[in-house]
């Protein structure tokens, strides 16, 4: 694993433990030499992810699309700005450096980006692991939406046959590494 692409909230969020958890998982990704690609904000999460791993001497690739290209929204810090037209293109270009794919605690643009990824390796379009930070269990309940979906027949692979979903920065990397 060279590239990691994290999803994550552009806030950040009402407990602590995610943003300690942002802040674990960007650190982790500095150690290990493994560069992270995020969607290039400043702001809750992804900016407390980016801070952690340019601390520790990461490398740190942001891709952000034109419009959300302001001085409010964009991290002037990074290793690697990219600045691209549209989000589609962003979603494709950070799909395609990346070796793996990491969630974090999010919104709207988390959950449209991840559901996407998950779309794409159930059609076979990526073979690239795609792992849960599960921070105090946000994503519980939609593994269990996940789990009915399969059960439904709506879902052929069951999510938690191919997902990985741990709580913690080093056991979703061990298991990543195993993929």
């Amino acid at each position: 694993m060279k590239r990691i692409k994290v999803y994550c909230g552009s806030n950040p969020g009402t407990r602590s433990e995610y943003t300690t958890a942002a802040e674990e998982l960007g650190s982790l990704l500095a150690r290990k030499k493994i560069e992270l690609l995020y969607g290039g904000g400043r702001r809750g999460l992804m900016g407390k992810l980016a801070d952690a791993a340019l601390r520790n001497g990461g490398h740190v690739i942001g891709v952000i699309p034109e419009k959300l290209f302001t001085s409010e929204a964009v991290h002037n810090e990074l290793t690697d700005l990219r600045v691209v037209k549209t989000m589609h293109e962003r979603k494709a270009l950070l799909a395609e450096l990346a070796d793996g794919f990491i969630v974090l605690p999010g919104g709207y643009g988390t959950f449209e980006e991840l559901f996407e990824m998950m779309a794409w390796g159930q059609l076979g379009w990526h073979d690239k692991p795609l792992a849960f930070l599960n921070s105090v269990g946000f994503y519980d309940p939609l593994m269990v939406f996940l789990d009915h979906a399969a059960q439904e027949g709506f879902i052929r692979v069951r999510p938690r046959e191919w997902i990985i979903l741990e709580h913690r920065a080093e056991a979703v990397l061990d298991r990543m590494k195993r993929y």
